[in-house]
């Protein structure tokens, strides 16, 4: 796999059925800008959306996806520096009654799930200190302090034999990569 260009995630293309909701949502609650909009052709207009003006687009919306049909999207993920973003998140989207909320404890991860307008799973999650073996699922309890979430966290991971600081982890994962190329 060496010789294979160096690459990066860049944007994501999402197919709707009401451009102008999914368009609020993503502007109003999430905070994209709309950076272009345009038509393909009849029927089919673009919403081109991004958090960084060095970004033309990190999202963009395309109309054509059929009343009814079910999202073929997993999830849309989106990383915050720590549990008080996720906190904020997650209060923010109580607040608009957005569908779907769902806080969870990864061990590894802090997140919070939830539902774009037309059912497309969105995740906002921060990383927490340690890794443990995925997949891991447990309640994250947002009634706690983030010190108490914290020392929960460790406590319902530390007799797994997988956990350990997540600087470790990483650092063994980048050996191997570099092993392998």
């Amino acid at each position: 796999m060496s010789d294979l260009p160096k690459w990066e995630i860049s944007h994501i293309g999402i197919y709707v059925t009401d451009m102008d909701r999914v368009r609020d949502f993503y502007t109003s609650v999430l905070g994209f800008k709309v950076m272009d909009a345009g038509e393909v052709r009849p029927a089919m207009h673009l919403t081109f959306l991004s958090k960084d003006p060095k970004d033309h687009h990190q999202i963009v919306l395309v109309s054509g996806r059929q009343p009814g049909t079910p999202s073929t999207i997993n999830q849309i993920t989106f990383r915050v520096a720590s549990i008080k973003e996720v906190r904020t998140m997650h209060d923010l989207l109580v607040a608009r009654k957005v569908d779907g909320i769902d806080p969870v404890d990864h061990g590894n991860a802090w997140s919070v799930y939830f539902m774009d307008p037309e059912g497309n799973r969105l995740e906002f999650f921060c990383d927490t200190p340690w890794y443990v073996a995925q997949p891991r699922r447990a309640r994250l309890d947002f009634s706690l302090s983030d010190k108490e979430i914290e020392a929960a966290t460790h406590a319902s991971i530390a007799a797994d034999p997988s956990t350990r600081p997540f600087g470790e982890w990483r650092e063994q994962k980048r050996r191997e990569f570099e092993r392998a190329t």
